[in-house]
Formats: structure tokens, C-alpha cells, sequence
């Protein structure tokens, strides 16, 4: 949003001043994560190297962090902008803005990444994550044991499926356990499941976000994909394989199916309904297979545009 504002700022000053309020807000996220109440308690645990929730608790007690690798884990990297040198030199009151804050405001100035350090093409980038919690983010988010699936990044890591995260509180034992498909619970209306599947909001954000980073540390910075495999590649390379992940939920595999489909017979092979695709609202975490409800245009409809910009990134 704060980009969109400052492009649009060009022709119209309103903009500058909307750009400069996502900027606070983008500063008073990163001293939340960062500072918990007046525990000064960071959501990133330095031992296990990943973000995670932290439970505040009543009566003056010490919160606790919530060692569930989720979604919530990997949204750190969305935070993050990169502003071309032509982009800053027509916005000189945004960038006044932005360097009295980083002068004057040291607390909230560590918090961010690589301002003051261009990048590729004299790139400027504003980052909640810095290079090494960035490296071990990714680390975790592209391993196969964890969140790459075949078909995109899972809402929870698959290491919950052999260790469910049990929490006790007030005699009560809270157990979040990895389920790739339909809840097995009745929360929160029983068929919705945010456990294991893929969600296709999350994933296209993930996307985004790696190719500004790629648009500020270029091909010089690669990491493994997947991890363990021995394989580097750069951001844009990675946003591409995810991308096609994504994409592969609505082909035709070698045996002449769609993953989305499921095992429904008459959606696989009939010919009147085998490519009329559906856009369901979110897909199984192993087999693609999509699940909820079948009409989420609104958010699965995103794979118009990763088929348009991102599918020939191999």
C-alpha cells in the first residue's frame, strides 16, 4: 500500500502524506514485534531462529511465546518495500519524512533493514526482517518436512503432524496438530482450516514479497531450494517455483487429472464438467485437492495473475 501511494504521489501531493502514515504504521508493527507491553519481549526466539505468538497473560504474569510455526511465522517477510532512486528523488517531501524519523528516532530506526545500504540498481528497501532472520525464515518456509508442499507453502508446518504443539493453561491442554485437509475440529465453523492447507492470499503475498527483496539483493543472494537439497537459486528464481506450485493445483497431471478436482469422477473426467475449473477456497496440503467453498473468486482468483506475470519464472 505505502508503494502504491508514493507512485500515485507523483501526481498528486495527498498521496505523499498517505505514504508517510503507512510508514509510521510500518514502524509501530516493527516496535510491536519487537516489544511486547512493557516486557520488551521479541516474537523472535533466538534458539529455534523463527518467529512466533506470544500469549499475554492477566494478573502481572510473564507472557509466553507460542512455539506454533505457522503462517503467522512467515508473515514478518511481508513487510517489506523497495523504492527506486528515481521513485525517492521525486518524493522529497516522503524522504525528509523518512530520514528525520531514522535520525531522530534510533529505537525505531535499528528496527529497520538496508536503508541507508543501496542495493541492486541504487535500490532503497524498507524491511521488518533482516538478512539472517530472513535466511532462516526462508530456511524453514522452503523445507519440505515443514511448509513447501508441491502445491505452494502449507498454513502450518508439517513437523506439527509427528509433534502436535500442546499448551496447558488452567487444566485445559490446547493441542494445534497439522491436518492438510478439512479441520478435525468444530472451531471456528468446522469445515474452515487454517492447519495445513494452502491458502492462496497468504502464498500470492509470499510471492510478492520475494520479488522485492529479489528487486533489492538481485542474483547475488540464492538460497537453497528446497532446503537440504544442495540447489541455490536467487528470490526471483524461488517466486517462480512457488508460483508454478500454485499454478500446477489447476493442470492436468500426467495421468489427465486436476489436483483440484480431487477424487470427484465427474469433475476428473466428464466432459462437461472436467474443465470447467472451480475456485475453491483453499487446497489440501499434500494432494492439492481443493476444499471449503468452491466459489472464492475473491482470493483464488489470484492465479490469473500469477499465470500472467510469474509462470515463466522455472
Amino acid at each position: 500500500m505505502m508503494r502504491i501511494a508514493l507512485e500515485l504521489s507523483q501526481n498528486n501531493p495527498t498521496y505523499e502524506v498517505m505514504a508517510s502514515k503507512f510508514f509510521e504504521h510500518f514502524l509501530a508493527i516493527s516496535k510491536a514485534i519487537r516489544n511486547i507491553s512493557e516486557e520488551e519481549i521479541d516474537l523472535w526466539d533466538p534458539i529455534d531462529e523463527f518467529y512466533y505468538d506470544a500469549l499475554r497473560l492477566p494478573d502481572g504474569q510473564p507472557s509466553v511465546l507460542l512455539k506454533v510455526r505457522s503462517l503467522v511465522s512467515l508473515m514478518p517477510l511481508m513487510a517489506v518495500e523497495v523504492l527506486t532512486p528515481q521513485l525517492i528523488s521525486k518524493l522529497p517531501d516522503f524522504t525528509r519524512r523518512l530520514e528525520w524519523v531514522l535520525k531522530n528516532r534510533p529505537d525505531l530506526a535499528r528496527m529497520i533493514s538496508r536503508w541507508h545500504e543501496p542495493g541492486k540498481s541504487e535500490n532503497r528497501m524498507l524491511a521488518l526482517v533482516r538478512i539472517h532472520r530472513m535466511k532462516c525464515t526462508l530456511k524453514r518456509m522452503l523445507d519440505e518436512t515443514e511448509f513447501l508442499s508441491e502445491y505452494g507453502i502449507r498454513s502450518l508446518s508439517k513437523y506439527h503432524l509427528d509433534h502436535p504443539y500442546v499448551y496447558g493453561l488452567n487444566g485445559m491442554a490446547y493441542t494445534v496438530k497439522y491436518t492438510p485437509g478439512e479441520s478435525d475440529s468444530s472451531f471456528f465453523g468446522g469445515n474452515s482450516n487454517w492447519r495445513g492447507p494452502i491458502w492462496f492470499p497468504v502464498n500470492y503475498l509470499l510471492i510478492e514479497s520475494l520479488l522485492k527483496f529479489y528487486e533489492y539483493y538481485g542474483d547475488d543472494f540464492t538460497i537453497e531450494y528446497p532446503t537440504g537439497s544442495g540447489i541455490e537459486l536467487n528470490l526471483k528464481q524461488i517466486a517462480g517455483k512457488l508460483s508454478n506450485g500454485l499454478i500446477r493445483i489447476f493442470q492436468l497431471d500426467e495421468k489427465g487429472e486436476r489436483p483440484c478436482m480431487g477424487r470427484n469422477p465427474k469433475f476428473q473426467r466428464d466432459p462437461h464438467f472436467k474443465d470447467h475449473i472451480l475456485f475453491y477456497e483453499y487446497f489440501h496440503g499434500e494432494t492439492g485437492a481443493g476444499l471449503g467453498a468452491s466459489h472464492q473468486t475473491g482470493w483464488t482468483g489470484l492465479i490469473a495473475d500469477l499465470i500472467d506475470k510469474y509462470n515463466p519464472c522455472v
